[in-house]
């Protein structure tokens, strides 16, 4: 805001600059917080996000695109390592995986032993003990990274600084045209153990007058709305926040020289199934954003402003689009690769030594071809944990030592598969044989996950797939 972008916008014309004259692709990487796919290059026809609408005209967009945890700090802690929640062992808000498991290389840290010059302005790791209480300087950034007071916060306990007007948002969005969501109640076949009481939303002022009873008791539909309304309005605020990032990179001349890639942590739930906030191995949880954009492969056009970034309909402009299943620990490989350098290898069966390598796949093969080929099926991995088998104060955020079970969920174009397995939060150890229960949703029929059918077909060839879990022995 105001003076603190004007000192971000030279920061960056001065950094980006420099590695310019050395002739690399720069990097503008772009992390939102708790944001789903609800936008308009995704097919959201409530979301108003021209910016981020425009951006994706002229990329790549991984139309399904998953996160590992749908927590910020295990989330962040994977994509920046490009390792599993089960190598960095960060789990909650408490752990620093390189004190917990290993001294993994960084994506920013990897750019920098390469020559760049890198800088992290707001949330890119998780604040706290999850980096080191220094964002993870020195080894990931070049300087300090830049957390000025007049950053909005993001969070559900959050409140807007002052010199943002909420209500131009908000009008986007008028609570008479708000709906519930499409499956407001929590499935009858929803294992208890599955569900997410979103205790961090029960805790704030205005949701605790409503006395909702726990876990399972719903939010009055009138709130419901509200909630609804006021995170579209954030997605829009947020959007018109890129298209300031944007502009800035155009008036630079930088546009044609900088990859940007947009993404998010993980996804966050308005309703469905019962659920609020994140802390689950659903769709609207766990998926994400995932947008390339690459000069002179996926544009070939100059810059961002209108004239020479025309709005392209992402849903019928093939070119555009990927349906490849991909994961967040894909970024630090493919972002390595389209930047210029060489991907970190991939990782070992057993990689707990191994300071660089990488739990993902590097995508450039689909900057070239539409999709992965069919002898291949892809997998997207997700996990949650959780303190028991019924939901508890602490079901959504369990510190690392509460941790009792642990739910693995494959994901496919065809289906989601979870099984949660008890866990030893002392050896980081699963056991499959302990299966406290499970999940399959059949997506062609249940896009929406709502109908468990675990228990009505046979899953045995699912089940030998998760011979491929990270450390599910």
């Amino acid at each position: 805001h105001g003076s603190d972008l004007g000192r971000k916008e030279n920061i960056f014309k001065e950094c980006v600059l420099s590695l310019c004259i050395s002739g690399r692709r720069n990097v503008l990487f772009i992390m939102a917080d708790d944001l789903r796919t609800s936008l308009g290059c995704y097919g959201d026809q409530v979301a108003k996000s021209p910016n981020i609408d425009q951006l994706a005209s002229k990329s790549q967009v991984f139309l399904n695109a998953y996160a590992q945890q749908a927590l910020c700090a295990p989330s962040r802690a994977s994509m920046l390592t490009s390792r599993r929640p089960d190598t960095t062992r960060v789990y909650d808000f408490t752990s620093y995986w390189r004190d917990q498991s290993g001294n993994y290389t960084t994506l920013p840290q990897y750019f920098k032993s390469r020559g760049y010059f890198t800088m992290s302005v707001g949330k890119i790791f998780h604040p706290g003990i999850s980096s080191n209480f220094s964002d993870d300087y020195p080894y990931s950034w070049s300087i300090p990274a830049y957390h000025p007071a007049s950053f909005i916060r993001s969070g559900v306990h959050s409140k807007l600084t002052t010199g943002v007007n909420t209500s131009e948002y908000l009008s986007l969005y008028p609570l008479e045209n708000m709906t519930l969501a499409p499956d407001p109640n929590v499935p009858k076949s929803l294992p208890p153990v599955a569900y997410n009481p979103w205790t961090d939303v029960r805790r704030r002022e205005d949701v605790q007058k409503l006395n909702i009873s726990f876990p399972y008791g719903p939010i009055p539909k009138d709130f419901q709305l509200r909630i609804r309304q006021h995170y579209y309005a954030a997605v829009s605020y947020v959007d018109a926040q890129v298209g300031r990032l944007l502009t800035t990179l155009d008036q630079l001349g930088l546009a044609d020289n900088t990859v940007v890639v947009f993404t998010s942590d993980h996804g966050w739930s308005l309703g469905e199934h019962g659920e609020w906030a994140k802390y689950s191995n659903f769709d609207v949880a766990t998926q994400v954003p995932l947008i390339f954009y690459v000069p002179g492969i996926t544009a070939h056009r100059e810059g961002f402003r209108e004239s020479t970034f025309p709005l392209i309909d992402i849903l019928t402009h093939s070119d555009y689009m990927r349906r490849n299943v991909v994961e967040l620990v894909d970024v630090f490989p493919t972002l390595s690769y389209m930047a210029g350098l060489p991907a970190p290898e991939p990782c070992p069966d057993v990689s707990l030594q191994e300071e660089l390598c990488t739990d993902g796949d590097n995508l450039a093969y689909t900057f070239r071809h539409r999709e992965r080929g069919v002898e291949a099926e892809a997998i997207s991995f997700s996990q949650y944990p959780r303190p028991a088998d019924t939901p508890q104060e602490n079901s959504d955020q369990p510190d690392l030592e509460d941790i009792k079970i642990m739910g693995y969920s494959l994901r496919s174009w065809d289906y989601r598969y979870t099984l949660w397995l008890g866990f030893n939060p002392k050896t980081f150890q699963v056991n499959v044989t302990d299966v406290h229960a499970g999940e399959l949703y059949m997506l062609a029929d249940d896009p929406g996950e709502d109908r468990n059918v675990y228990s009505d077909l046979d899953h045995s060839g699912l089940l030998r797939k998760t011979a491929g879990l990270p450390r599910a022995s």
